[in-house]
């Protein structure tokens, strides 16, 4: 690497200048303080840890993404958090000993060996909020319109939140008794919604005419509320699992719609991300503006049990960073007061009032009156002077 090189980042890591980080820590105060006004409890879980501990019970996928190096002290296997949600389920299934419902929130960075998307950082800061010990519906209305009063509160507009159920899907393949081969290759068609594949798969694979039916329809069921009408018919006579899944969500759907009326709805009875890991109701957000889920959650209950404590489990999350980039609000910058260098009791007690008051105060360093580049670039509008009596007052600075 030459000398002129050595400035450059590794690609799908950056800096994050002071106008972007004024816009994610102004976020991120505001969306944790709206986290904690619904009663959920800040953690910070961390950033490294032994990998036996961070992946247990994780996807695949998270360990493809998971930077593994060895610990000096131990000889160890240690990894970079990929992902914070296992960490919390963590937290309630071993330290908290919480009999009822617990909330906890968190915002902290993670790393990823690769980009999650095309315009995906490497090193995004995820915020998110997790509820545990709850098994109802209640549970997942809460976290979706919560998920919603976090891109509101960001200024993102207009928002599509897609609901589905991995339930619908994971108990037709249990009804059709498939081989871990031919249910991996179902998955993976179903996914990428190869409707011919899916087809002649199951022709081949199911014998049983209507459970090959039900399943060919399911990876067909995407759209808007009509797409529950139609489950409802091609689901009738599907195992009492099923349809327990494809009514716990149409009430989530019936409950969440109540209270976001001016968001739009969609379904996808196909929608498999994190198949390993939800076992219910899955959902995400849309916007325009994004060409891909700009928030994503669901229901993992199985997740505590690796930990010695199976708890019912949901929980959403966002990129920080995405957020912001995505917001239509302003973030106006603070503008500062300039105090003259001299140590004198009564200056030094009126800058130590005006930053208790919450105002920005610079200290000018340089020698006479700063000039209108110092000026502009501090953002700076009012002045500290002294008055012909000595004392000292705050003026605006008056316009080049």
């Amino acid at each position: 690497m030459t000398r002129a090189d050595r400035w450059l980042l590794p690609e799908g890591v950056e800096e994050v200048l002071p106008p972007q980080a004024l816009m994610l820590e102004t976020l991120r105060r505001e969306i944790l303080d709206l986290y904690q006004a619904w009663g959920y409890e800040l953690v910070i879980t961390p950033l490294i840890e032994f990998l036996d501990s961070l992946l247990v019970g994780s996807s695949h996928d998270l360990d493809i993404h998971t930077f593994k190096i060895t610990d000096q002290l131990s000889g160890r296997m240690m990894g970079v958090r990929a992902d914070i949600t296992p960490q919390v389920a963590r937290i309630d299934a071993r330290n908290l000993h919480r009999d009822g419902p617990v909330r906890l929130c968190y915002a902290d960075s993670v790393l990823h060996t690769l980009p999650r998307g095309l315009l995906s950082s490497r090193a995004p800061i995820r915020i998110g909020a997790e509820l545990f010990g709850h098994p109802g519906t209640a549970c997942d209305v809460e976290l979706i319109v919560l998920m919603a009063e976090t891109l509101r509160l960001a200024g993102i507009s207009p928002v599509h939140i897609v609901l589905g159920h991995v339930g619908i899907f994971r108990n037709l393949l249990a009804a059709a008794d498939l081989d871990k081969d031919a249910e991996s290759e179902l998955f993976d068609v179903v996914q990428r919604k190869a409707y011919n594949r899916v087809d002649s798969l199951l022709d081949l694979q199911l014998s049983d005419p209507s459970l090959c039916s039900m399943i060919k329809s399911l990876s067909r069921l995407s759209g808007d509320a009509s797409v529950l009408r139609s489950a409802e018919k091609i689901f009738a006579h599907a195992p009492q699992s099923v349809r327990t899944a494809l009514d716990e969500l149409s009430q989530i759907a019936e409950r969440v719609q109540q209270r976001l009326p001016d968001v739009s709805f969609g379904f996808d009875l196909s929608e498999l991300r994190g198949y390993q890991y939800h076992t219910g109701i899955v959902f995400a957000a849309y916007t325009p503006a994004h060409g891909s889920e700009v928030a994503k959650g669901g229901r993992y209950d199985d997740i505590g049990e690796v930990f010695g404590r199976a708890r019912p489990a949901s929980g959403f999350d966002v990129d920080l960073k995405t957020l912001a980039r995505l917001s239509n609000r302003a973030y106006p910058r603070r503008c500062v007061i300039l105090a003259p260098d001299v140590d004198q009791p009564a200056l030094l007690l009126l800058v130590q009032k005006l930053r208790a008051e919450g105002h920005a105060v610079v200290t000018h360093l340089g020698d006479g009156e700063p000039d209108v580049s110092l000026i502009n670039e501090l953002n700076a509008t009012r002045c500290i002077v002294s008055d012909s009596s000595g004392q000292w007052q705050v003026v605006d600075l008056t316009p080049a």
